[in-house]
């Protein structure tokens, strides 16, 4: 029993020991104490049986304890080496737990939420918030300030909105919480006419601050909320909002999210409201069935002037159907459908529905619907027997020179188209002089958009040849068009002596210095019509730049008030000559050139 106490006394003295009560750990080899929650040592280490144990008890029995000790120690090795051997495997994994414990505990004392009796702890946590995302821990009184600058913003628009007839809040980001601040000044509002929510954000949830608002409201003319996605959702919100108001003209959805559903909403607005006078739904999602629920609405109302659907999904399915609806309006002047894959058999259905058409409309905008020269024949058709229509787009279309032709032999018969854009068709030589020549006795078309067309020099020429002494045309697009130098050759030639044109276009042609020197020598020639003139992109050098400014100080009687020459390689040589020349212009005939680099 002895030996035992002994070998007891002596094992336990280098190993951890368990202190009953305290409820903790304590350690010889760290030296301090860990709770037993948190820190979990092997039982294995204390009920292991030593080696030794069996040598000390047969060596009591002959021999006195302390011989016996020696004799073990020096059999068996000194208890201290087992324990280090120990030590040296449990110690890192200790302090690594330990360590880990207190960083944790730290840790946990300034993120974890305190829950602390009234005045506990406002020394060093008052006026914190700690998040553990970025950017996230910022002070209350940084907060309160954000905050307080918010609402200051918000109510200097307030005030706008209470002292202006037209307000301008788009791209402010205010979201739905600000709309709802903001619509208490339109009510019973009696200043503001016209107004721009885009882009702030404001979804369906916001759209709601308008009921109970817009219905007292009869000064408000224009409300735009386009750029906010406010979906089918918000524009029934919206819609039902409307049925009860009387003073709203024009209402402005573009990129607004809005869908079939939404255009269902829309037109059950049309059927009920006549007020409205312009809608605007471009770059939406709105398909056939969309479509056929605004023609629905088109037989119904007699009072709305100008329908938007461009950047849409209506197709030659939507198409037809709208023709059906505008068959039986008489009050639509305006029809936007650019971009809306219509092609030619949509374009035929269209151009159908126009035609027994009972009202008067001036603006058609079909540009970029897949329209070859089959369709080309059926808006020709229309162009013939239309009396009424000023303004026709087909840009981006593919008519090329056939499709050009049957345009042009329309246009010899309508006297009423003032404005036509044929830019973007694959038109050439031979379909731009079918165009001059329609013009030779058309008075009417006064804007001609031929851009993006590859007529070449000798398209330039059958243009201005025409032009020369006829026709009425005051602006003139040639971009893009291939002219070269050769081509600005006959357009310098054709200023000489026409008087009608006063905006030209001749972007991106490579002219070069020899183009550009041709036109300098026309515009030291006495015009009293032409006053733009872009030649931008067109790789004219400090040459050219040097005939223009000659050009300028020589001619005292220049009408030309802009020159845009910028994207070519002039330096600051010739753009020093070229201040020189309208400071000159200036002081001469106190008249300002604009001239861009």
């Amino acid at each position: 029993m002895a030996s035992s106490s002994s070998y007891s006394s002596l094992y336990l003295h280098s190993l951890p020991k368990a202190s009953s009560g305290s409820g903790q750990w304590k350690n010889g080899f760290l030296g301090g104490s860990v709770s037993s929650r948190r820190l979990f040592v092997s039982p294995v280490v204390f009920l292991q049986k030593s080696p030794r144990l069996s040598a000390i008890r047969a060596s009591s029995e002959g021999g006195s304890r302390r011989r016996v000790y020696k004799e073990s120690q020096a059999a068996t090795g000194f208890p201290n080496a087992k324990v280090q051997q120990i030590a040296s495997s449990v110690l890192p994994i200790g302090s690594f737990v330990v360590v880990t414990f207190v960083l944790w505990k730290v840790v946990e004392k300034f993120m974890s939420p305190k829950s602390s009796s009234p005045g506990e702890g406002k020394a060093s946590t008052q006026g914190v918030k700690w998040s553990i995302g970025a950017g996230t821990n910022l002070l209350q009184g940084f907060a309160a300030k954000v905050d307080r600058e918010a609402k200051q913003r918000l109510n200097e628009f307030a005030k706008e909105l209470r002292a202006f007839r037209s307000v301008d809040m788009s791209g402010c980001n205010f979201g739905d919480e600000g709309l709802f601040f903001l619509a208490e000044s339109l009510g019973y509002n009696q200043t503001l006419e016209e107004v721009s929510f885009s882009a702030n954000g404001i979804t369906a949830a916001g759209v709601k601050a308008f009921d109970g608002v817009l219905q007292s409201n009869i000064m408000l003319k224009v409300l735009n909320l386009s750029g906010n996605p406010i979906g089918d959702e918000g524009v029934k919100t919206l819609c039902a909002t409307l049925m009860e108001n009387s003073s709203i003209e024009k209402l402005q959805l573009n990129s607004a999210d809005l869908g079939d559903e939404g255009a269902k909403e829309i037109a059950e607005l049309l059927k009920r409201n006549s007020t409205l006078r312009v809608i605007e739904l471009n770059n939406n999602m709105i398909d056939y069935s969309g479509f056929t629920s605004l023609a629905g609405a088109l037989l119904e109302n007699n009072t709305i002037r100008h329908l938007h659907l461009n950047g849409n999904y209506g197709g030659a399915l939507g198409a037809n159907a709208l023709a059906k609806g505008l068959e039986g309006n008489k009050s639509l002047r305006e029809l936007h459908l650019h971009g809306n894959s219509i092609g030619d058999e949509g374009i035929r259905a269209l151009m159908a529905g126009l035609s027994s058409h009972k009202g008067k409309l001036a603006l058609l905008d079909l540009g970029n619907n897949s329209i070859t020269a089959k369709g080309a024949f059926y808006v020709a058709e229309y162009i013939k027997r239309s009396k009424s229509l000023v303004w026709l787009n087909l840009y981006m279309n593919d008519i090329g020179d056939e499709g050009a032709e049957k345009v042009a032999d329309a246009l010899k018969q309508n006297r009423s188209i003032a404005t036509i854009d044929i830019g973007g068709n694959n038109i050439h030589a031979t379909g731009v002089n079918a165009i001059a020549q329609a013009l030779k006795d058309n008075a009417i078309v006064t804007t001609l958009e031929v851009g993006y067309n590859p007529i070449g020099p000798d398209g330039a020429k059958a243009l201005s040849e025409i032009l020369k002494f006829h026709g009425n045309i005051k602006t003139l697009k040639l971009g893009w068009c291939q002219i070269a130098a050769k081509g600005a050759e006959y357009v310098a030639d054709m200023l000489r002596y026409n008087n009608t044109i006063s905006v030209l276009d001749l972007r991106a042609n490579g002219l070069r210095d020899e183009g550009a020197s041709c036109l300098a020598r026309s515009l030291k020639v006495v015009n009293e019509a032409l006053t733009s003139v872009d030649l931008g992109f067109n790789e004219i050098r400090d040459d050219g730049a040097f005939a223009i400014a000659q050009a300028l100080k020589a001619n005292e009687d220049v009408t030309v008030t802009s020159i845009n020459l910028g994207n070519n390689f002039i330096t600051k040589f010739g753009q020093s000559a070229l201040t020189d020349a309208r400071d000159h212009v200036l002081e001469m005939t106190e008249k300002e050139v604009e001239i861009f680099f």
